[in-house]
């Protein structure tokens, strides 16, 4: 717009000489202008002080300005809209959503950036990052054969390898690999205050003892004895078995006392079996102090009852059963695998295996003769499960 080379107040004031009396055509000799532009701004400025003049124009710039952002932020809200992804978080999805900007809209860079709320400088950032092509395979492979690992443990699978790699980069890209594992729904408990579980010092001390149920292909089912050392968290004996009495468990007992030797106690539930006449005997027989939980407290055996987890969601869940002997194989090697490579978190990620092996007879032997009792219990004892012990036998 061409712009006027009189301003409000000198044209207010050739407009007050008027007033005063001078004619139109003194006017425009004096000022050299035409009698047009005496008429024009008598229409536009007629009555006028200056203030009013300038109010007036600061309104006119004003209401310019609006319009110009207005019709700025429709053309954004309608380029925004032509974006091709929905969510814009990420600086490699910026460097996109500015570019189609850009190319699409005709727009600069500094008004796409401002359109999404991006910083200028992440569009002219360039990465240094290593591809990670080889490590990505690794743990995309590690992941798809054990697919209820974390990536804490797939870190320490890597490191065995050889691969050295901060925790904080191999959690992006896990991320980045979509490999998160989802948790299962459980069923709600009751949250209380729960006194902490004492943790044996040596092997044998204490064992931990609990079922497991799980059903074939075909509709039967089958459970599992599942038997733990609270110590070194090794999984001593994977039993299945259409049915498991107490005189199987007092024989898979008798196994495994054979082999590792006798624990100073057996921590176990209230069930039918551990508390049948058989396993009562076996007890009085072996010297073998049992203790049981009290009802309904199941974490007072929390070391089975942590494995019994890890075992129905790494294994049971993962696996279908057409026969028992097929369920006993995978179960043989499934403990092979969680004592021998099986990262365990407890145990500063060593496997239950390793873990054992730092322990010496005669260290252990002269820790128990310095210490001349057993450690205190996981919990405190149901006193009607132990005083009717010798009851219950008498009485078959």
């Amino acid at each position: 717009m061409k712009r006027s080379r009189f301003s409000e107040e000198q044209i207010i004031g050739i407009l007050k000489e008027h007033e005063a009396g001078i004619s139109v055509g003194d006017l425009c000799r004096k000022h050299g202008v035409s009698d047009a532009s005496i008429y024009k701004w008598k229409a536009k400025f007629g009555g006028m002080e200056v203030s009013e003049a300038k109010r007036l124009k600061a309104l006119e710039d004003e209401n310019t300005k609006l319009k110009r952002m207005l019709a700025d932020a429709m053309l954004d809200n309608v380029a925004l809209k032509d974006l091709p992804g929905k969510e814009v978080v990420t600086p490699v999805a910026q460097r996109k959503a500015v570019a189609h900007l850009m190319c699409k809209h005709g727009m600069t860079e500094r008004r796409a950036c401002k359109a999404i709320g991006s910083c200028r400088m992440t569009m002219r950032y360039k990465t240094t990052r290593a591809d990670d092509a080889v490590l990505r395979e690794r743990m995309k492979a590690i992941a798809h054969e054990r697919r209820r690992f974390g990536y804490r443990r797939i870190q320490v699978l890597l490191k065995r390898e050889g691969f050295v790699v901060n925790h904080k980069r191999l959690f992006r890209l896990y991320r980045e690999e979509r490999l998160t594992v989802r948790r299962r729904g459980g069923r709600k408990r009751a949250i209380g205050t729960r006194a902490p579980m004492t943790i044996p010092m040596l092997p044998n001390d204490r064992w931990s003892l609990d079922f497991v149920s799980d059903q074939l292909t075909d509709g039967r089912r089958f459970r599992v004895l599942t038997i733990v050392d609270d110590c070194t968290r090794e999984c001593l004996a994977l039993a299945a078995d259409t049915s498991l009495s107490g005189g199987r468990v007092a024989r898979e007992l008798d196994g495994l006392i054979a082999r590792r030797g006798t624990p100073k106690m057996i921590v176990s539930d209230n069930g039918s079996e551990f508390t049948s006449n058989a396993i009562l005997a076996w007890a009085d027989q072996t010297k073998v102090e049992w203790h049981y939980i009290a009802p309904g407290k199941p974490m007072q055996n929390g070391f089975i009852e942590s494995f019994n987890g890890r075992l129905r969601d790494e294994f049971l869940n993962e696996t279908l059963f057409s026969t028992l002997a097929q369920a006993r194989v995978g179960l043989a090697r499934w403990k092979e695998d969680y004592n021998g490579l099986r990262p365990h978190s407890k145990i500063g990620w060593q496997t239950p295996t390793a873990f054992a092996a730092t322990f010496h007879p005669r260290r252990d032997l002269a820790l128990r003769f310095a210490n001349g009792s057993a450690p205190a219990p996981a919990a405190h004892p149901a006193k009607e499960a132990k005083s009717n012990r010798q009851s219950e036998l008498r009485n078959g």
